[in-house]
């Protein structure tokens, strides 16, 4: 097997995609290596999730520097410290300089709760709802300097219900997510996934 795909993953809340990376690594499905977990909220559970699985987990708590540059740079220290192939965004709540993006040109990814280019930010299932969406999703994507907007790798869908509340959607799509994230992630183990003109090339 080729050598395992070194990966940093930052956080901000209770981490289940980081579970979910962190189950399918134990299920040797996913060949990767989890190198550390950085989380700007020095509380969120998926500390704890990095903990008990006996990796590496730092917080950088974005109220200590005085601006969006200080924090970046000491993200970026950290992250360069582990020198990962990949680092994957699942659940980061901080818009990150361009500094920052351009650093990491093409090797950082993120998931976003909707079918993108629809509704970039937050609340996402909310305006799904409310434009009377017959159809909502998931979006894994390379982070650029345009949020929520960089090219995308993949897409899944999932039917909008009659009945379907904020939470019944979310839930879904997170279901989704849970397999989607680990799978794309392996994608870029097999070396499948190049980035051309910001173009995705995905090889077969």
């Amino acid at each position: 097997m080729d050598k395992p795909l070194d990966i940093v993953v930052l956080i901000s809340g209770g981490g289940s995609n980081l579970q979910s990376i962190i189950d399918q690594v134990a299920a040797k499905k996913l060949n990767a290596r989890i190198c550390a977990v950085i989380s700007n909220i020095a509380d969120a559970y998926g500390l704890q999730r990095a903990k008990d699985a006996h990796i590496d987990t730092i917080i950088i708590n974005h109220h200590d520097y005085n601006s969006r540059a200080e924090f970046d740079d000491q993200l970026i220290q950290k992250i360069e410290y582990y020198n990962p192939d990949l680092i994957v965004l699942a659940g980061f709540m901080r818009i990150l300089s361009d500094e920052f993006v351009n650093h990491f040109h093409a090797k950082m990814i993120n998931i976003h709760p909707s079918l993108l280019p629809k509704y970039r930010g937050l609340h996402t299932h909310k305006r799904a709802l409310e434009s009377g969406d017959k159809e909502h999703g998931l979006s894994i994507h390379y982070v650029s300097t345009e949020l929520d907007g960089g090219p995308l790798i993949l897409q899944k869908s999932i039917a909008v219900l009659a009945d379907d509340t904020e939470e019944t959607l979310a839930k879904r799509v997170l279901v989704e997510e849970h397999s989607a994230y680990p799978k794309v992630i392996q994608w870029f183990a097999e070396k499948r996934i190049q980035l051309i003109d910001n173009q995705v090339i995905l090889d077969n």
